[in-house]
């Protein structure tokens, strides 16, 4: 294939461009589609890692798509391949070969491909704060299969049985979880005062925090990280920033992604924290698109510009880059943010403006102690703005459609909490879009 040919250009290997590639042969069977992807691998589920890790499943479950995705929908996948550098001016993208180590091979390798149309689905990049003893081995990251596969090689080899986690939020939680399945002990070190700060109130947190102490877990808040002390080059420790010292093998880095945009910075194409996008996930320069943990966009609840990196939310923006590349029409105007973790065996869903309060916020609250569940709806001007639920999440998708439709709930807001919620006692207009499928399915 001559590059000149290459009608859709899709760099990353994800959520998003499986919802692109899928979207564009809905209406174009047989434009020439690239996708060039980091790692050489089949599209694989991301969040799945952590059950990889703890030997819950095995590396026949970790496909996201059947293996002959590429071929049913004849894309050329170059895996192994890293973009390098995105010139919209000229509408080409440097890219080379990765070596078997992660490493990009020399500039003689390094190849021009040029584009019509250009999706960035680049992801999102792990965030290692900078502590000293960072590049020691026995430190790493925890985002990829390949993270994984680092963590159990290490953990066999040297018999690790003590690992500090830096992080309380959902990539910490998970990977904590999941060394503990494998017999470590563990202690979970989060600056913020609380585990999952972004996404659980004070009550929802303190009910994390005990399934995780339950299940054998340590956890440090409302502390950091110093140094990691270093013997002969491998980690044996870590210093807190009051001197006090914990012993260890190994340290993983859970503090967050960021969007990883270097291969647009300086460029026309604008960035804030992530690509900036508009509805039709079109960047600031025409043909080109984000998608994803890469892309920064309008929270429809809380108005702000910001990237939403959530797995389902990838698929969907990735779908409307997809249709509008090939020509079709598709917006996403209700983009939120959704976080669902299992911790420790206590489920806890949280979406959209989910631990406001204060000013023009009404919330609701219900809790069931002796069944460890704990319910918090936010309202504003009569509409649910964000809710949360841990423990019993089985109505969850009602909230999400009533959510997402921007539902008037004042008439059955005595309901909310009931437990007599249902199809039933929505409202008559609401309830036959969801019955006819015009609307969210609950």
């Amino acid at each position: 294939m001559k590059n000149a040919d290459i009608r859709y250009l899709i760099l990353g290997n994800s959520t998003a461009a499986v919802g692109a590639i899928e979207a564009i042969r809905k209406i174009d069977a047989d434009g020439a589609i690239v996708l060039i992807g980091r790692e050489p691998r089949h599209v694989y589920s991301r969040p799945l890692i952590s059950y990889l890790l703890a030997g819950e499943i095995d590396e026949s479950r970790m496909d996201y798509r059947p293996r002959d995705f590429y071929a049913r929908h004849q894309v050329d996948a170059r895996l192994g391949v890293r973009a390098l550098r995105v010139d919209p001016r000229l509408r080409t993208v440097r890219v080379t070969p990765v070596s078997a180590d992660g490493s990009e091979r020399n500039d003689a390798t390094a190849e021009e491909l040029r584009f019509e149309t250009l999706l960035i689905a680049t992801g999102g990049a792990p965030v290692v704060p900078p502590i000293e003893g960072r590049d020691a081995s026995g430190v790493f990251t925890f985002a990829t299969w390949d993270d994984a596969d680092r963590l159990t090689a290490w953990i066999e080899k040297r018999n690790a049985q003590h690992a500090v986690v830096v992080g309380g939020g959902l990539i910490g939680i998970k990977a904590a979880e999941a060394l503990r399945a494998r017999g470590a002990r563990v202690l979970i070190v989060e600056r913020e005062d609380r585990v999952l700060p972004l996404g659980l109130d004070r009550h929802a947190s303190s009910m994390a925090a005990t399934a995780l102490r339950d299940a054998g877990v340590d956890l440090e808040c409302g502390t950091i990280i110093e140094r990691i002390v270093v013997a002969d080059g491998v980690v044996s420790g870590v210093t807190f920033h009051n001197g006090r010292e914990s012993s260890c093998d190994l340290v993983v880095m859970a503090a967050g992604v960021a969007p990883d945009a270097s291969i647009v910075h300086g460029t026309a194409i604008r960035v804030d924290h992530g690509v900036l996008v508009d509805a039709r996930s079109e960047t600031s320069v025409p043909g080109i698109y984000a998608a994803g943990d890469v892309a920064q966009g309008i929270d429809s609840l809380s108005g702000a510009s910001r990237p939403i990196p959530i797995f389902p939310h990838a698929y969907r923006q990735g779908a409307v880059a997809g249709t509008n590349m090939a020509g079709g029409q598709a917006t996403f105007n209700d983009a939120f943010a959704q976080n669902a973790v299992d911790v420790c065996g206590l489920s806890t869903i949280s979406i959209g403006l989910a631990t406001a309060e204060g000013g023009d916020f009404e919330v609701l609250t219900t809790e069931d102690q002796t069944a460890r569940t704990y319910k918090r709806v936010v309202l504003r001007d009569g509409r649910i703005v964000g809710a949360l639920f841990v423990g019993d999440i089985d109505r969850v998708g009602i909230f999400t459609g009533l959510i997402r439709e921007k539902i008037d709930v004042t008439s059955f807001k005595h309901l909310l909490l009931s437990g007599r919620l249902g199809l039933i006692t929505l409202p008559e207009g609401y309830r036959r879009r969801v019955v006819s499928g015009e609307a969210v399915a609950v």
